[in-house]
């Protein structure tokens, strides 16, 4: 074989080899994002457990607040049932958020629930799911910005059309750890 054949066959190979590369790539950020899915999904069912016991802790002290009481169970109901999408599930948790700074709210007007230990254990552990799930959420959203950079630029932007490759969506919702009052005198 002449050199310009095998000049042309080894950048042939050297293309399908990065291309496999490339894709490899993809296959393995795909994983990571599920994975830190799976982190945030494990950190929200967490705080979904949390609530009702918080609810019914509330509604010892402050059985009038049962609107306020009754949109929080809803939202709840309505996150755990959002399954699909992060952006559908973000949606469904800004309204959970909402309802929790409302019963924190609440809470302010009833020094003795305030005082309360099984109050304070749950505003903790809340607290600390909280944490825990804006950090996974960091996480996540950092895979999803890896991913969507290779999926723009060349040359990788042609092994992703080709690898069937698109953008994921970024988990956005609001900080329900500024919900939770500190537990601290």
């Amino acid at each position: 074989m002449s050199p310009p054949v095998l000049a042309l066959i080894g950048a042939a190979v050297l293309l399908l080899g990065w291309a496999g590369l490339s894709y490899n790539r993809f296959a393995l950020q795909r994983e990571m994002i599920d994975n830190s899915w799976s982190t945030i999904d494990t950190e929200l069912r967490r705080r979904y457990d949390l609530i009702p016991n918080l609810v019914a802790t509330v509604k010892g002290y402050a059985a009038h607040e049962r609107a306020t009481l009754e949109a929080v169970i809803e939202a709840r109901s309505q996150a755990v049932a959002a399954t699909g999408a992060p952006d559908e599930q973000a949606s469904a948790e800004n309204v959970l958020v909402d309802g929790l700074k409302q019963l924190f709210a609440v809470a302010e007007a009833y020094p003795d629930l305030k005082a309360d230990r099984h109050f304070l254990e749950l505003q903790r552990e809340l607290a600390a799911t909280e944490n825990r799930i804006q950090a996974a959420r960091r996480i996540f959203n950092g895979n999803v910005r890896d991913l969507n950079r290779r999926v723009e630029q060349v040359p990788s932007n042609l092994v992703a059309r080709l690898g069937g490759f698109g953008r994921a969506e970024y988990f956005q919702i609001d900080a329900a750890a500024a919900a939770v009052p500190s537990t601290t005198p």
